[in-house]
């Protein structure tokens, strides 16, 4: 018996356009739970405001942005997926476990890499305009 058959996700009824619409609104529901509840997120945001705005300032170029806005995504997205390996964990243990903390510590280790990746990339984008 394959896992399809074992396991059944919970889905939505409707026609196919239904689906998608509440598809979208639960992920809007993703995107107000990490701006209202977890504060690197709004770290996050502060550090995108700022940066759009030193881009704009500094008139980067088509590939510059193309950069900027990529690691928008992938620092923002990392953070939600660390938000949901997080939530996930603490909905099955309240207990101190050596797994939970290595998913934890390694979703929280992604996050910081796609952050420091970018903040790299920022610096050599800018510092060559500001000076």
């Amino acid at each position: 018996m394959e896992l399809q058959d074992k396991v059944k996700r919970r889905k939505d009824s409707g026609n196919m356009f239904l689906r998608y619409k509440k598809s979208f609104f639960h992920a809007l529901d993703g995107i107000k739970y990490v701006i209202k509840n977890e504060h690197n997120f709004i770290i996050i945001l502060m550090a995108i405001i700022i940066t759009t705005l030193f881009g704009f300032a500094f008139k980067i170029n088509e590939y510059e942005w193309l950069f900027v806005i990529t690691s928008f995504g992938l620092v923002s997205g990392s953070e939600m997926l660390n938000s949901a390996i997080e939530a996930a964990i603490d909905l099955e243990t309240t207990k101190l476990h050596p797994l939970a903390k290595v998913a934890k510590d390694c979703g929280s280790g992604a996050t910081l890499v796609f952050a420091f990746t970018s903040f790299i990339g920022a610096l050599i984008i800018f510092v060559p305009k500001i000076f």
